[in-house]
């Protein structure tokens, strides 16, 4: 397959005159609001957006894809941190418009389709005191976060968001639709939980509910960086023996500019530990005591919200068309060299909207066999998630920079690595994220669903 701007015009307009989403051309007025994606750093112009409402659309825009030899990018919410779900010059299949969601609250179950962002999914279960656990960034797509594995915040007390999966709905290269459950088509169920889009475009997602909220015992701690050693080194000590229902993740920032913050602690470096109790109220007051008393914070927005409320907490840091990029690894725990590490780096952060994420994993994660789904690193102590971002262009050169440094000064400590973290790094890190044994198992998987590789632009198993 090569990848070609030029697209017959009559085949085109044969699959205009049964399509129900819109065809977006590159001089159409809707063209760059369309072919934009999340990350601001990702500039790319598709020949073709095929807007799909449902599976005929989107089986019409394969088999068009397949007889023009185009490259073919899939977007659900646009989310990819190295912009995947966009591409130059071929076919952009856009989930967007697929927003169905059926909550069975008797069940606990719901049925979520492929361009359903995670607000969305939350707002809907919420109704009920249902969640799944999905992410932590509401205007991320289901879709891709769930195909990669889905960390988040009731992960240690439910599981990944695969780990709720029930059944999938996936048109593959050759435009035929396919179930897959434990029940059927099972190797493929194994390998769209954590295997990405790899294997086809899922179309439709059965989950399975938890009991959540509506209110939790939630929000972030913070300290001065300079803090950062005995904070850290209290942390670890403090989570080891945690309960399930708390998850934290520590943040290494400059306190941005929101209302919420004194205008004298505005672009200070801080630490921050975000926690969120998965239980009673009461129970997460008395579990986050120590946290919130230990040393002296400079901020404490920890305490009784919304589950709703709580899972906004990062919007305001990571808006659309900001500049991103990432790098990660897993660790096994908060060693002290790993914690110098982090307080070394911590203390060069410029940008006043780069961040680190280092997620406290374990709870349930860790306790669902490692072979039951393709998702690899359920043994992983901690993962960190290193952004080098800027607003623009200025400055991007010099964060990405950083964030490269910091995650080499962590390689003598990296175990795994979260696929829904990785940028465009090269088939052996994809290897990496997987596991030898899980890598190749995924090889012939796709082997069997897309022996041409038709799916490529995506943490890519070459077949």
């Amino acid at each position: 397959m090569t990848q070609s701007t030029e697209i017959d015009g009559a085949a085109v307009d044969e699959l205009q005159a049964s399509f129900r989403g819109a065809i977006v051309r590159p001089d159409d007025a809707a063209y760059d609001e369309h072919r934009k994606v999340w990350n601001g750093s990702i500039d790319r112009r598709p020949a073709l957006i095929t807007r799909c409402t449902g599976v005929a659309d989107v089986r019409a825009a394969i088999r068009l894809a397949r007889s023009q030899d185009l490259l073919t990018a899939v977007r659900g919410g646009g989310h990819s941190f190295p912009g995947l779900s966009v591409c130059d010059d071929g076919m952009l299949i856009d989930l967007g418009p697929m927003k169905g969601i059926r909550v069975d609250p008797e069940a606990r179950t719901v049925r979520v389709q492929a361009g359903v962002l995670l607000g969305e999914l939350d707002r809907e279960t919420q109704e009920f005191g249902l969640a799944v656990p999905s992410g932590i960034v509401t205007h991320t797509g289901v879709a891709g976060l769930t195909l990669g594995g889905g960390i988040g915040w009731v992960m240690r007390k439910y599981g990944l968001t695969v780990d709720q999966l029930l059944s999938v709905d996936v048109v593959t290269a050759d435009g035929e639709l396919v179930r897959a459950s434990e029940n059927e088509n099972s190797d493929l169920f194994w390998g769209v939980r954590g295997g990405g889009g790899n294997f086809g475009i899922v179309t439709d997602f059965e989950f399975r509910l938890n009991p959540v909220g509506p209110y939790v015992m939630a929000g972030p701690v913070f300290w001065p960086m300079e803090d950062a050693p005995e904070v850290l080194r209290f942390y670890r000590d403090w989570i080891a023996d945690c309960p399930d229902e708390l998850m934290t993740i520590a943040v290494q920032r400059r306190a941005p500019a929101l209302p919420i913050v004194p205008p004298d602690l505005v672009g200070k470096r801080v630490l921050a530990v975000t926690a969120c109790y998965a239980g009673p109220v009461e129970d997460g007051e008395r579990v986050l005591r120590p946290l919130k008393e230990f040393g002296s914070p400079v901020l404490d927005f920890c305490r009784p919200k919304p589950f709703l409320e709580h899972q906004r907490t990062f919007d305001p840091s990571f808006p659309h068309g900001w500049h991103y990029y990432v790098r990660s690894c897993d660790v096994a725990a908060l060693s002290d060299d790993v914690i110098d590490v982090v307080v070394e780096y911590g203390s060069r952060i410029t940008s006043p909207v780069t961040s680190v994420a280092l997620w406290q994993m374990g709870g349930a994660v860790g306790r669902i066999d490692d072979g039951a789904t393709a998702f690899n690193g359920r043994q992983a102590g901690f993962t960190f998630n290193i952004n080098g971002n800027s607003k623009t262009a200025d400055g991007f050169d010099s964060e990405r920079q950083w964030a490269r440094d910091y995650w080499s000064a962590l390689a003598p400590h990296h175990t795994s690595v979260y696929v829904n973290f990785l940028m465009e790094e090269g088939e052996e890190r994809v290897r990496h994220a997987y596991g030898a044994a899980k890598y190749d198992r995924l090889k012939a998987l796709k082997r069997t669903y897309d022996p041409t590789n038709f799916f490529r632009l995506n943490q890519n198993i070459r077949p």
